[in-house]
């Protein structure tokens, strides 16, 4: 069932829309699997406790409950008012030395309900209820958002800790440069100035390493952080499985923005807002125009020393505003003002879109390609490595340490290019994703 209708019939429910496998329901904290963070994670669970621990989407939850409730104010100006009224006193007279007390009692019911105010009042629920569709709208852009920011700092973890294992790698080749060129100095074929230069690369590969392992913890705060613990909440991820993921294929471009203007959150929240802020330009223009409301009521009244007197009454009443200076006139243009900067706005983030897009499709290409290529350049490094290593054991006439070292720090770079190409490529699927609108655990599911 649509949204608005949803809200027509249910407020309440209909605040709780999202789409079908889209989010997991984040609306209370409490309900959260906190003890999940005890147990190896995957990326599904670091997402889940990232939507169901951010305080910015409990603050949207509530926000979009309040506008809920402001669907039902809406409704309630379809509903006929009731109202009881009663007094009781007693008076004291005084007169020529007469004191004379009475005691009155009165009591009465009324109601009334308005039968024509020229639109006024289903304006004033169709705003409520666009910015219903708004408010659950800006809070799937936002779950959207902080989708992808626990899925970059997962994968910004990922590529901290491979990190630190090639720098671990590049540490023991250093090391056993080292040991080679130590053995050739002491067979008196190599000079000091060759174990001095290994001994150089061992210390900078452990300077490296110790770089690296710094970067890691970081990496490990930040995303604890973002599921929503302290920084020095201990955590374990499970491991990914070995495999090179499928380069990306060349889409058209032009569709993907096309669907990323049907699905983008935001902006179906730009548009709801237009059309909210169209009924509040009518409901302001209403409130210059006249109304009409049935209205009855019944009472009694009872003084003492006198018999009761009953009364009723029913009648339509009419009400016309005949001059109330220029607050109409000025009402009624801020509405208007205020629409044309919705359409802006809207306008405004339409190219916005398009852009984001672009970007996000350009950068998984390029991600894709690097992926490919470093692959390629560590699988050449390793083997141009262990070949100078091997012919500088080997005492090959014109090997140097110097070579065996540049093949070792070109290898090191080309695992961290690779790493680095590997991460990139997987958070720029997602941020495609998330570019067109379609970022959801449906889609994370397919990804890995």
């Amino acid at each position: 069932m649509p949204l608005a209708a949803r809200a027509a019939s249910d407020p309440l429910s209909a605040m709780e829309y999202v789409e079908p496998g889209a989010f997991p329901q984040t609306a209370d904290s409490g309900s959260c699997e906190r003890d999940k963070i005890n147990k190896p994670l995957t990326l599904a669970d670091v997402v889940d406790l990232t939507l169901c621990n951010n305080p910015q989407t409990r603050s949207l939850w509530a926000n979009a409950r309040a506008q809920a409730a402001n669907v039902g104010v809406g409704m309630a100006a379809y509903l006929p008012s009731l109202s009881a009224h009663a007094d009781a006193s007693r008076s004291t007279a005084n007169s020529a030395g007469t004191t004379t007390r009475s005691n009155t009692r009165s009591a009465s019911l009324s109601a009334s309900y308005l039968l024509f105010d020229f639109g006024g009042r289903s304006a004033t629920l169709e705003n409520a209820k666009q910015l219903l569709v708004a408010a659950n709208a800006t809070r799937d852009a936002t779950l959207q958002s902080n989708f992808l920011s626990a899925v970059q700092s997962y994968y910004a973890l990922l590529s901290a800790r491979a990190s630190v294992e090639a720098f671990i790698v590049a540490a023991a080749s250093a090391q056993e440069s080292l040991a080679a060129a130590d053995a050739r100095y002491k067979a008196g074929v190599a000079t000091p100035a060759d174990k001095l230069q290994a001994q150089t690369a061992l210390s900078q590969a452990r300077l490296n390493l110790i770089t690296a392992q710094g970067n890691a913890r970081n990496a490990q705060g930040t995303l604890a952080n973002t599921m929503g613990f302290d920084a020095s909440q201990p955590f374990s991820l499970l491991p990914l499985p070995e495999s090179m993921p499928d380069p990306a294929v060349e889409q058209d471009i032009g569709k993907l923005i096309a669907d990323a203007r049907q699905q983008r959150p935001d902006l179906r929240a730009a548009e709801a807002q237009i059309k909210a802020a169209e009924a509040q330009l009518t409901a302001t223009r209403s409130t210059g125009l006249p109304t009409v409301t049935l209205g009855a009521s019944t009472g009694t009244r009872n003084i003492s020393g006198s018999p009761n007197s009953n009364s009723s009454s029913i009648g339509v009443t009419l009400t016309v505003p005949l001059f109330t200076g220029t607050r109409n006139t000025y009402q009624n243009r801020a509405a208007e003002y205020q629409l044309e900067g919705k359409v802006a706005a809207r306008d405004l983030l339409a190219n916005q879109i398009a852009l984001d897009v672009w970007k996000a499709y350009q950068a998984l290409l390029t991600n894709s390609q690097s992926l490919i290529a470093a692959s390629d350049l560590v699988v050449s490094a390793e083997q141009s490595e262990r070949m100078t290593l091997g012919r500088y054991k080997a005492g090959v006439a014109n090997m140097s340490i110097v070579d065996v070292l540049n093949a070792q720090s070109t290898l090191a770079s080309a695992r961290q290019q690779r790493v680095a190409a590997l991460y990139n490529f997987q958070a720029s699927r997602l941020a495609l994703a998330q570019a067109i609108g379609q970022l959801d655990l449906t889609r994370l599911e397919a990804g890995n």
